[in-house]
Order: C-alpha cells, then structure tokens, then sequence
C-alpha cells in the first residue's frame, strides 16, 4: 500500500512541472514575418497504392464470428379445425371382354351361298387341350354368260389334340376334305348352248386326308419336329401318297450352336391317263436335305452362314441328283428400329404336288406329270423398320432363278370322251424361269381399334423355251383394313388388284394343224367389305359384300367370276 502511494507522488509531480514547462513557453517572443515557399508538385507512381479488393482485417472482433444459439419455446395451441377426409376421384372401368373358345358362325346370300364354321376347343386340366374345326363354303352358281354348271363346294373338318408339359409341348391333328368344282370354262367362240348340253356332267371332286403332328422342346438341344402324312385324290381315279418329317436341332463345335435342319419328303402318285392318250402316268420321288447353320450376332448385326444340301432319288426314273444351295442372310441395325437394312441368297428344292396345284387353280385336269422345282438361287435385298410407334415397312427386291418352275397353262381341245378335254381345263408345263421383283409393305397399327395393311409387287420374267411365263401376273397389290368404331360396331375391308397375264389358246382346224395363240388375260380389281353389330358378348349379325364393283373378270382363261356377291349371317361365341 505505502508502495502505491509513492508512484502517484511520482505522476503528480511529473504533472505539474510538464504544466510550468508549457507556460513558460508561450510567454517567449516569435518572429512574425511570413515566407512563402513555393514548389510544383510533379506526381509520381510511387504516390500511388492499390487498393485491395479483399482488405484485411486486423479487428479481432470482426473477423471471428460468434456462434449464436437459437432457443424454441414452444407450447400447444388448441383448434377446432377439422380437415375433411379425401375422396378418390371416380374412374369410369370398362369391364373386361368376355372370352370364349369356341364360336359358330352361319351366313347365306346371293348365288344360293351358303358359309358355316364352327370352331371348338376345351381344356381338359391345365396342360391338355382338344379342339376341332368344320367349314363349309358352298355356291349354286349362276353367274351370267355361263353355258355349263359353275357351282362349288368346300368343306374341311380337323380335330386335334394339345399337351403342353415343363419341357415339351406337343399336339396331334387330323383331318378330312372334300371340295367339288365344275369345269364350266368353254370357249365361247367355239361353243354355243347345243353344243355344252352334249359334254354331259363337268363336275369334278377332290378329296384328302392328314394327319400330322408336332413338337417343341426346351433347354435340349433337339428343338423342334414335325410329322404330315397325306392322302389326296379325286373322283378320276388319281391319287397321290405324300409323307414330310422336318427336325430342328443344335449341334454344339467349339463352344458354337450350329442350327441344323433335317428334312425328309416323300411323294408319290398316279394318274389313270394322260391328256392325249390312255397312257397311264406315275411320279415319285423321294428327297433328303440337311440345311446346317451358324448365326453370328455382334451388336446390331445378324449373319447365318448356311448351306442347304439335298439328295433326290426319282423312283418312276431311278435317277439320283444331288443339289447344294446357298443359305446366308444377314441384317444390319442402321438406326436402332427405325432402319433395318437386309439380304441374302437362298436356294431350296421346291416338292410340286396334285394337292398343291388343285388348291391353287381347281379347274387343272387329271393328267398332270409331276417333278420337282429346282430354285437355284433367290438373291434378295431390302429395307424394314418403323416410321413412328404405329406404322412399320418393308421395301424389298430379289431376283430368282428356277429351273424346271411349274406354270399353268388352257388345255387345247381334243374332242375326246371326257369332259375337260374341250379347252376348259389346265395342264402344267415346265420351263426355266427368272423372275426379277420388287415389292412394298406398309402396316399401320393407329390402336388397337385400327388396323391397315398395303402391299404392292411389281414382277418382270424370262423363260427359255415357252413363249410367256403363263398366268404369272406382272403386278399385285392388296390393301387390308380392321376398325373397331364402337364397342358394338365394326368393320373391315380387303381389296386386291392382279395385273395381266398371259395364257395359251390352242385354235382347233380340220386342214391345219393345231395352232396356239397367245392370249392376254386383262388386270382386274376385286373389293370386299364387311360391317358388323355386337348384339352382346355371345351373339353378333354382320353383313358382307364381295367383287363390290361387279367387275366380270377371269382369274382364269374361260373362267369368269360371279359378280357382286351380298351375304349375311350371325356368329355365336360359347364355352362348354
């Protein structure tokens, strides 16, 4: 204490003598004259500074920031409001179609047609299914101009058997038809009305029998096989045997599946006569074809490199061939789905038979000599992908060499005791045929509601020893529509446009021999529509009309069409 009280003395007394000091001072005489000094200013850089974009801080209150806390005091308040519960909005459901299996449908109209189908399949437990099918199509005929009966009929029945297990589905059909046509195409500018009232009966028949069966595997490497025996006939005493096996299977090398498929086909047959004499004719031949192929797929590229071989044994000949073909195709993504380029080269022994020549032109005669179609090659190349969502084409063009291609051509008339020897039935002929085609497909799928299909091909042939490539047409078109307008309502529409063809007309002479002429089948357009009514799930009317432009047209030489054809009829849908 007595410390501290000696350093205030000591502050006091230092006080007092700095205050004694400073009055003395300003007690002093000064000179009062003023000099003036006077110097330009000339800057320079060093008086200048920078000044910072960021300037420091040295206040330690500044720069280090506080934490500051944050303290809640919160306490319930009471409210009377009350949200009201939510409410789903309300969506308006269709109900689901009713399916059935089975369905039946009855229809008559003009040319006393008559159109029935039933269709049938019930499901025995969850792997066994059988079913069945019978059609009739049947037409009294009546078509103007006509100097013989032109009525028809067509009628199939098949049934069939279905199991599907873990590993293997399989199925087994059977099956029987009889279809009944007039040759009623004479030439006109030989026969008159007398002279067709003495042919006599022109009706022919045909009939056939099957049965076949196939099967599919899984994670084996026996893919697929399929079995079809056949028995086709007519009311002339012809007749023909035909037995097909096709097996699909993989065979692993080097750690590759090579698809390799094995054919066997056999045909034989006889007919009571041929066209100029009683001579009867027989045909047979029996063929073996292994097709091995080894698909390569990198990205957006597909490739298989095939080859096809075939061994055919002629036993109405006893000549034994062996025919190689090329088998590679290959595709290429250009633009993911919209642009699909493609091609290839492909060859293939085409087995002719009665049944398929009489499904595809019923009017040929009972005296037909039968051979295979050697397709040498088919060198095609194409475009495919889809414009939008909904609508997808195909631009094609191929070139084909066939020897030995099979082409219907008009009997001549010999004057003979049966009734398709008056120029109103077809005989084939064979010749060595190219065909160069290009084609377009356009497919629209607007909904489910709408669907639209057009196709157009145009054709170009060369033949080396008959003079046309007869009744091959140089043009086809067809456009297909499907419209659902209303749950009840529907509709659809088909029509098809065949260019010219070319047949033979054989001029009979009393002083010169038989001279044929070539005759020019004109191009038609044919147009179908059809418009229906859901009554209910079962029960549905519809009303169809065909050749709705009456055009009186031949598909073949001699043989006009019936004109505009009105039906109606109701189908009925049910499950058992």
């Amino acid at each position: 204490m007595r410390k501290q009280k000696n350093i205030i003395l000591v502050v006091v007394f230092i006080l007092v003598s700095t205050l004694g000091f400073s009055q003395e001072r300003d007690n002093d005489t000064i000179n009062t004259d003023v000099i003036q000094v006077v110097k330009p200013y000339t800057p320079t850089i060093s008086d200048a500074f920078k000044v910072k974009e960021v300037p420091s801080l040295d206040d330690e209150t500044t720069t280090t920031k506080k934490e500051i806390k944050y303290n809640i005091f919160s306490f319930p308040v009471a409210s009377t409001f009350t949200p009201a519960k939510g409410k789903a909005a309300d969506v308006d459901e269709e109900a689901p179609a009713k399916l059935f299996d089975n369905y039946a449908t009855l229809a008559a109209g003009m040319y006393t047609t008559i159109l029935g189908e039933v269709y049938l399949n019930h499901a025995i437990n969850r792997t066994e299914s059988v079913g069945g099918y019978v059609s009739h199509h049947s037409s009294q005929g009546g078509i103007n101009g006509v100097l013989l009966d032109d009525g028809f009929s067509d009628s199939k029945i098949n049934v069939n058997y279905a199991r599907n297990e873990r590993d293997l589905a399989w199925n087994v059909a059977a099956g029987f038809s009889h279809q009944f046509y007039n040759w009623y195409g004479l030439p006109e500018v030989l026969f008159d009305q007398e002279a067709a009232d003495m042919i006599g009966d022109v009706g022919h028949s045909f009939y056939g029998v099957h049965l076949g069966g196939d099967i599919a595997f899984e994670d084996t490497y026996i893919n697929s096989g399929s079995l079809l025996f056949r028995r086709f006939g007519d009311n002339n005493g012809s007749g023909e045997n035909r037995f097909k096996a096709k097996l699909e299977v993989d065979i692993p090398i080097n750690d590759q599946n090579i698809i390799t498929g094995v054919k066997l086909d056999y045909l034989g047959g006889g007919f009571d006569r041929n066209y100029f004499s009683t001579e009867e004719i027989k045909y047979g031949n029996f063929n073996i074809g292994l097709s091995p192929t080894y698909r390569l797929i990198q990205e957006d590229l597909t490739l298989d490199l095939g080859v096809s071989l075939y061994y055919l044994n002629d036993s109405e000949f006893g000549d034994n061939k062996i025919f190689i073909y090329p088998n590679i195709t290959a595709s290429y993504r250009l633009v993911d789905e919209i642009l699909i380029a493609y091609g290839g080269i492909q060859g293939d022994l085409i087995q002719n038979s009665y049944y398929d020549f009489a499904q595809e032109n019923p009017f040929v005669s009972p005296t037909l000599f039968i051979t295979p179609t050697d397709q040498q090659y088919n060198v095609f190349a194409g475009l495919k992908g889809k414009l939008s969502n909904n609508m997808s084409y195909n631009l094609k063009g191929k070139y084909i060499a066939e020897s030995d291609k099979a082409l219907f051509r008009n009997n001549e008339v010999t004057g003979g005791d049966e009734s398709y020897m008056n120029g109103n039935a077809f005989g084939i002929v064979y010749d060595n045929v190219s065909t160069f085609g290009v084609s377009g497909e356009i497919n629209v799928d607007v909904n489910r509601n709408f669907t639209l299909g057009l196709k157009a091909e145009y054709f170009a042939y060369d033949v080396d020893e008959q003079a046309e490539a007869w009744n091959l047409p140089d043009f086809k078109g067809s456009l297909f529509l499907d419209y659902q307008m209303t749950k009840q309502w529907f509709a659809g529409a088909n029509l098809f446009y065949v260019g010219e063809r070319k047949d033979q007309f054989f001029m009979p002479s009393l002083i010169l021999p038989t001279s044929p002429v070539t005759v020019t089948l004109d191009s038609y357009f044919d147009a179908n529509a059809h418009v229906g009514y859901h009554i209910n799930d079962r029960f549905s009317v519809f009303f169809k009309a065909n050749n709705i432009a009456n055009q009186d047209y031949q598909r073949w030489q001699n043989y006009p069409v019936q004109g505009i054809q009105l039906l109606a009829g109701a189908t009925y849908k049910f499950d058992f």
